[in-house]
């Protein structure tokens, strides 16, 4: 188990060195002191974070799902094309592996969807599917704020998928899996449509992204673990924010789109924090505890600690979001997003704490 348990690290370590320098990449974009390594990504600092962090965590836990090795050429491309990145090299270079990881992501879902042939992995390949095609463009788009709508489909189906995965047999109705792909496949077209008709496009994109946060709100079973105690409360916690960030999203996506101005200024940077911060970092502090032991073959016990992060984390998005980008405050939105760095490092923090000191015990068939 041990040697298992530093394979498979090996493969979420590029990862994690891609979210150090996303966050070093951050503090470079909010103009504050930082480490002279990368000062070239500010502009891709997105990207990076997206696929050479957060994409690499995603690949590398439907991997170990799909239990065979060619499975792990995404966690590869994608952690490495990060890195890339950060280096010398063309940034050509690190965009071809980030977009050979997510069609290696793709190739991981289609053997699952034929093992299992359900909802929940179709949803996950639409996103597959946008990760792809955001990462084609660009290729040929050197700015990524058009490329945001694709990138939300990326990271919102993926979550969705696994959310849908993991709560099915609390789902009694009939309609719940039909309604999320029809929203899941809308969501997909609507983003396409940004970059055709941005203001149409992102109207219809806020509208969709806003059902889904309804559906999940409503099937959900953290509305009902939120009142337990322990591990399930402080997931349900995590996971409740997370959606209450992407509504946050999904408002100010119908607001950029009526008024015409597409993404850009404090309306850029709300909403990219909303989701990829509010949702998204929250989803994954939600499920590490269940995830990472299930994935690294070690366990990561909780403790009542892990709320400290989750709770700084919404606190400092919410003042940047309400008052920082609100008021188009520079030095608020300085110091929350020293806050959400904060945040997230103490996450890591603790979380290999927890790892350290936890007694091995035997894991289970994945």
């Amino acid at each position: 188990m041990v040697r298992r348990t530093g394979i498979r690290l090996l493969f979420l370590i590029p990862g994690g060195l891609g979210m150090l320098m996303g966050l070093n990449a951050a503090l470079v974009l909010l103009g504050l002191p930082h480490a002279p390594i990368g000062d070239h990504l500010a502009a891709s600092h997105g990207m990076l974070m997206v696929f050479g962090f957060i994409g690499t965590v995603i690949a590398l836990e439907r991997a170990v799902a799909l239990g065979v090795v060619s499975g792990f050429a995404a966690p590869v491309l994608m952690g490495w094309g990060g890195l890339v990145l950060v280096s010398p090299l063309p940034q050509r270079v690190g965009q071809l592996m980030l977009l050979g990881g997510c069609l290696a992501m793709t190739g991981v879902y289609i053997p699952l969807w034929k093992r299992q042939r359900e909802v929940a992995v179709l949803i996950q390949i639409l996103g597959a599917v946008a990760g792809i095609c955001a990462t084609v463009l660009w290729l040929r788009i050197p700015d990524t704020a058009p490329l945001i709508p694709l990138l939300v489909v990326f990271v919102v189906l993926t979550i969705a998928g696994e959310r849908l995965e993991l709560a099915r047999i609390h789902i009694h109705s009939r309609i719940a899996e039909p309604l999320l792909t029809w929203a899941s496949t809308v969501l997909l077209a609507a983003g396409v449509a940004t970059l055709l008709w941005p203001r149409t496009g992102l109207v219809l994109f806020g509208v969709v992204l806003g059902l889904i946060v309804v559906w999940l709100a409503v099937y959900d079973v953290a509305r009902q673990t939120i009142r337990s105690t322990g591990l399930p409360r402080y997931i349900a916690g995590c996971l409740l924010a997370g959606y209450g960030w992407l509504a946050v999203a999904a408002v100010v996506f119908i607001a950029a789109g009526l008024r015409g101005g597409g993404l850009s200024g404090s309306a850029y940077d709300a909403l990219t924090h909303a989701v990829f911060l509010g949702f998204t970092l929250s989803m994954i502090m939600a499920h590490a505890p269940v995830i990472l032991p299930a994935v690294l073959r070690h366990p990561l016990p909780y403790h009542p600690v892990l709320v400290l992060p989750a709770v700084l984390l919404h606190v400092s998005l919410a003042l940047r979001v309400f008052a920082a980008d609100v008021l188009d405050d520079a030095p608020t939105r300085q110091f929350a997003g020293v806050l959400n760095i904060v945040a997230l490092l103490l996450f890591a923090g603790l979380a290999v704490g927890l790892a350290k000191t936890a007694p091995r015990t035997k894991a289970g068939p994945r």
